[in-house]
């Protein structure tokens, strides 16, 4: 996959099969797309396409929101990859492309910049300054600059709409089956080792804490079976979300004790794969008493099936 963040470096004339969004996540709702849009693209013998934004068009609105998403750029790259797009352009969201009307943007970037022979776009999906470009304004612009569109469905779970926004929610309150099943994958994090309190290694559970990409979801604080991934090799992991109350702790950390595991990883970097909630923050009256739940964390990680 081919990737471009400066539109005015690319000259390519090749014809491409594109489509336009945030693809937060690239869950089955966003699979659905890209399946049909790699159909559509062999089928014409054109090459896949998704042009995508950096930052969030939200917090450009907002510079004030707090908005996680469900994956780092770098995570998106991959997971497009994953699924055969061929080209990904990544376009800065600032103000001058905040005021390209609908029409603007698919005149000068798609016809004429990127030669998009098709476009494909979803249920509800809006573009160009004051949300000017829908399916109306492509079937009137079409015939005139010579490319094709398309605007496919929704995907449903459980009667809902499949959105990044179900997603978040679902994550937010601990929902990990329910986020899964709505990904098409295990929800993941990555993350840095880096220097802790060193508490789980005087109570028989060392952990690694990990420093996370600030604009990544993590889900509520609590406790988490998960797979680990160190050089491609995995383990069965219980993961921490939390302040640590039990020792008064205050700033949250992201810890994870790996079975059968005694590497020293400081600086290196650890991929977390979310399996299952084990349970909420807990502030235990005492070093045993969480000592005790721990070990009863444990007998779950060891039985569950991975």
């Amino acid at each position: 996959m081919e990737t471009f963040k400066n539109l005015d470096l690319y000259s390519s004339k090749k014809p491409l099969a594109l489509s336009i969004g945030m693809f937060d996540g690239v869950h089955k709702g966003h699979q659905f797309i890209i399946s049909h849009l790699n159909k559509v693209a062999e089928s014409l013998n054109l090459e896949s396409a998704i042009f995508t934004f950096w930052p969030h068009p939200r917090t450009f609105f907002d510079p004030d929101c707090d908005l996680k998403l469900l994956n780092t750029i770098e995570e998106k790259g991959n997971l497009l990859q994953e699924n055969r797009i061929q080209n990904l352009f990544l376009q800065k969201f600032d103000e001058d492309f905040r005021n390209l009307s609908g029409e603007e943007f698919v005149r000068k970037i798609l016809v004429e910049k990127l030669n998009v022979k098709y476009l494909i776009i979803g249920y509800d999906h809006t573009f160009g300054k004051d949300k000017s470009g829908d399916f109306k304004l492509l079937q009137k612009l079409a015939p005139e600059l010579g490319f094709e569109f398309s605007q496919l469905p929704a995907v449903d779970f459980h009667h809902k709409h499949i959105s990044s926004t179900q997603i978040r929610n679902a994550l937010s309150t601990g929902n990990i089956l329910e986020a899964n099943e709505m990904l098409g994958y295990k929800y993941s994090l990555s993350g840095k080792v880096v220097d802790g309190k060193k508490l789980g290694r005087t109570i028989g559970y060392p952990t690694a804490n990990l420093e996370v990409d600030d604009i990544k979801l993590l889900p509520k604080n609590g406790a988490y079976i998960v797979e680990v991934f160190h050089e491609n090799k995995f383990y069965k992991g219980m993961l921490s979300i939390g302040t640590n109350p039990t020792v008064n702790g205050e700033t949250k950390t992201v810890e994870v004790y790996i079975l059968d595991f005694n590497l020293t990883i400081y600086g290196e970097t650890l991929t977390l794969k979310f399996r299952d909630f084990l349970h909420e923050e807990i502030k235990f009256e005492s070093l045993e008493k969480l000592i005790e739940r721990l070990d009863e964390d444990k007998i779950l990680m060891e039985k569950f099936e991975f």
